[in-house]
C-alpha cells in the first residue's frame, strides 16, 4: 500500500472519530426532544439546562465534521453538501435555531416568551437527528448524483457534480434511509434518559425518565435490529485497483466478514450500549448508564465508517452512474494536503482530552432545581 493510501485511510479514520462522537452528542437534540413530556416550567428548564451545558459540543463537532470532510474528500463535500442541498439546509437551519434559542431563551426582554424558544429547541430535537441520520444512510443505499471530473475544465460547466432534481429530497423518502434516521432519533433519545438520569438530582426527573429510557430504548432495539438487517442485506458498490465500480450483493455483510475485527468491536460495542440501558432500568440507584451505553455507541457507529469506507468500498455509491460512486481513492485531497493535515492532527487528543476535563467540570455536581434559583447563569 503507497504513503498515499495509507494517508488516505488515516483521514477516513479521524472522520470516522468525528462521526461517532457527533453521533454520541445527539444526545442534546434527544433531550431536546423530550421537552414535550414536561408541562411544570421547573422540570423543563432542568432539562433545558442540563442539554444547555452540552449544545456547543456538538455544534462544534459538527462543524469540525464538515470541516474535516472539505479538507480531506472535497469531492464528497462539494458532491454531497453542494448538491444535496434541500436536505442539508434543512439540517443546518434545525441547528441554527437550536443555537438561537438557547442563546435567547432567558434573556432579559425576550418578547417571544420562553415557550417559543422551547418550540424551536423541540424542532430541532426531532428534525436534526432524523435528518442526519437520513444524510449518513445515503452512504450505504446511495444517492442520485454524477461526477464529470472533466468539467473542471470547461470554463460553461458550472460543476464537476451533478444531483437529482430533488437535491436531497428523494433521500427522506427513501424508506432504508428514513430508517436509518429514526433509529438514529431514537438512539438519541435512549442515550439522552440516560444522561438526565446521570446529570439531574430530582426525583421526580428521575422516574420519568426511567420510564422513557424504557419506551425508547424497545423502539431503539427494534429499528437497530431492522437497520443492521437492511445494511447487512444490501448490495454496495466496490472497486478494483483500477478504479471500475460495480455494485456487489452483500458487500457489506462481507466487509463485517473480512474485517472481522470491526465485527468484534460491533459486537462490543452493542453489548456496551445493551448494559448500560438493562443496568439502568434493573437497578433503582444506578446513574452511570450514560457511560457505558456512549462508548459502546461509539463504537457500533466507527464499525459503520469502517464497512463503508474501507475493504475497496465506495462509500457514496451513485444510482444514477455506478462510475460515479466516490471512494477513498477517487476523492481525496492530495498527498501533501493529508500530509500536512496529519501533522496538524497531532493536536487532536489534546483537544479531546480539553473537552472531556470541561465535560468533568461541567458535570461533578448534579444539577438541581436549587441551583438554578441561586444562579444568573442558565438557559
Amino acid at each position: 500500500m503507497t504513503t498515499y493510501n495509507l494517508l488516505q485511510n488515516y483521514w477516513w479514520l479521524i472522520m470516522s472519530v468525528l462521526g461517532a462522537l457527533l453521533v454520541f452528542l445527539l444526545m442534546v437534540q434527544g433531550g431536546q426532544s423530550m421537552l414535550i413530556h414536561y408541562a411544570k416550567p421547573d422540570k423543563r428548564a432542568l432539562l433545558i439546562n442540563s442539554m444547555g451545558r452540552k449544545w456547543e459540543l456538538t455544534y462544534t463537532t459538527l462543524v469540525t465534521f464538515g470541516g474535516a470532510f472539505f479538507a480531506s474528500f472535497p469531492l464528497f463535500y462539494s458532491t454531497s453538501f453542494g448538491g444535496a442541498y434541500w436536505l442539508w439546509m434543512l439540517i443546518l437551519f434545525s441547528f441554527v435555531i437550536q443555537a438561537i434559542s438557547y442563546e435567547y431563551r432567558s434573556k432579559p426582554g425576550n418578547i417571544y416568551g420562553s415557550r417559543f424558544y422551547d418550540t424551536l429547541l423541540l424542532i430541532n430535537g426531532i428534525v436534526g437527528p432524523v435528518l442526519l441520520g437520513v444524510a449518513v444512510a445515503t452512504m450505504f443505499f446511495g444517492a442520485e448524483f454524477t461526477v464529470t471530473k472533466s468539467n473542471i475544465l470547461n470554463v460553461q460547466a458550472a460543476t464537476i457534480s451533478q444531483w437529482g432534481p430533488r437535491h436531497g429530497l428523494e433521500a427522506i423518502a427513501c424508506w432504508k434511509c428514513l430508517l436509518f434516521g429514526l433509529m438514529v432519533f431514537f438512539l438519541a433519545r435512549t442515550l439522552a434518559s440516560l444522561y438526565f438520569i446521570n446529570n439531574i438530582d430530582d426525583d421526580e426527573v428521575n422516574r420519568s425518565q426511567h420510564k422513557l429510557l424504557l419506551v425508547n430504548a424497545a423502539v431503539f432495539v427494534v429499528l437497530f435490529l431492522a437497520t443492521v438487517a437492511v445494511i447487512l442485506t444490501s448490495p454496495g458498490v466496490g472497486y478494483d485497483d483500477s478504479g471500475n465500480a460495480q455494485w456487489v450483493p452483500l458487500k457489506y455483510l462481507n466487509n463485517y466478514l473480512t474485517m472481522w475485527w470491526a465485527l468484534i468491536i460491533l459486537l462490543l460495542g452493542v453489548v456496551m450500549v445493551l448494559l448500560g440501558i438493562g443496568k439502568t432500568l434493573l437497578k433503582a440507584d444506578y446513574r452511570g448508564g450514560i457511560w457505558p451505553a456512549g462508548i459502546g455507541t461509539v463504537l457500533v457507529v466507527l464499525t459503520l465508517f469502517w464497512v463503508v469506507g474501507y475493504n475497496n468500498t465506495a462509500y457514496l455509491p451513485s444510482l444514477l452512474d455506478v462510475q460515479s460512486s466516490l471512494t477513498l481513492r477517487n476523492s481525496s485531497s492530495s498527498e501533501f494536503t493529508l500530509t500536512v493535515m496529519s501533522v496538524v492532527s497531532i493536536l487532536v487528543p489534546f483537544v479531546v482530552a480539553y473537552i472531556g476535563y470541561c465535560w468533568y467540570k461541567m458535570d461533578h455536581k448534579k444539577l438541581t432545581s436549587d441551583e438554578l434559583d441561586n444562579t444568573d447563569h442558565k438557559y
